[in-house]
């Protein structure tokens, strides 16, 4: 892939919808992770205001460390850049404790966890709406399409999305071509969403590399039956979670009435 060349290409390309939308410029929710790093530094490029959003919640101090880092970069780099920092943990915790807890365990966490996200989806849109910005998205093609790693109405309730037709690797292609910071390249991605340092690749019991794999062997048609051991293994964990999320991956259904009965 020619990393400076999509580079300029969505930087231009976001430049270009902002304007024909009648936007004035972006809000990023910046959480140390590369995808939010590279998104918001392709913002910062196009020349337009690029507000960088903070929203901890019970969130790993690392993870706070090398957002916070990336943002001072970008300002020193783009003076259209800002940032805010929103501490949402303790609306979190009221909104949990105000809930019924009919059940336990995983159910519970992952419930919980989506809810994390979706309250910083409003907080983002909080502050489009004063700005009259555009909420970009930060999520890659593997996530966004694959195997549907994303809250839906949380990281996924976005108005634009300029990644997400890069794979990770794309991804950290274009981080490199960005000089985002190496701590943020180095680090082991991590949704961040259960308070603790558990990563993606233990959530979806793959690396992103095998999940690519599996990616591209979907989309020429082959079936488990193609492979053995290792392989077998990742490309059922890609098709069960692309089956189980397809209410995420396509657009809501909506049920066509026929014109007999209308």
């Amino acid at each position: 892939m020619r990393s400076e060349k999509v580079v300029d290409y969505i930087s231009e390309w976001l430049k270009s919808y902002s304007e024909s939308a009648g936007t004035k410029g972006f809000v990023v929710g910046v959480s140390g992770g590369v995808d939010s790093a590279v998104v918001s530094a392709l913002c910062a490029r196009t020349g337009l205001p690029t507000l960088c959003v903070e929203l901890p919640i019970h969130q790993d101090p690392g993870q706070v460390n090398r957002a916070q880092a990336h943002i001072l970069d970008l300002k020193n780099r783009f003076p259209h850049v800002t940032d805010i920092r929103v501490d949402l943990t303790q609306v979190f915790e009221q909104f949990q404790a105000s809930l019924p807890h009919h059940q336990q365990g995983h159910a519970l966490d992952l419930s919980l966890a989506n809810s994390r996200s979706r309250l910083r989806m409003t907080a983002l849109y909080y502050f489009a709406g004063l700005y009259n910005y555009l909420v970009a998205g930060t999520g890659n093609k593997v996530e966004d399409f694959g195997v549907g790693f994303f809250t839906k109405y949380g990281d996924g309730g976005v108005d634009i999305s300029p990644i997400g037709d890069l794979m990770k690797s794309e991804v950290y292609d274009l981080a490199s071509a960005l000089d985002i910071t190496q701590s943020i390249q180095q680090a082991i991605p991590t949704d961040g969403l259960f308070g603790d340092s558990r990563s993606d690749e233990e959530q979806l019991g793959a690396s992103y590399d095998e999940l690519e794999w599996a990616m591209e062997m979907a989309e020429i048609d082959k079936t488990e039956d193609d492979f053995q051991g290792r392989q077998k293994e990742v490309f059922n964990i890609y098709t069960s979670r692309n089956r189980k999320n397809k209410h995420k991956i396509t657009p809501i259904p909506v049920c066509k009435i026929p014109v007999h009965l209308k």
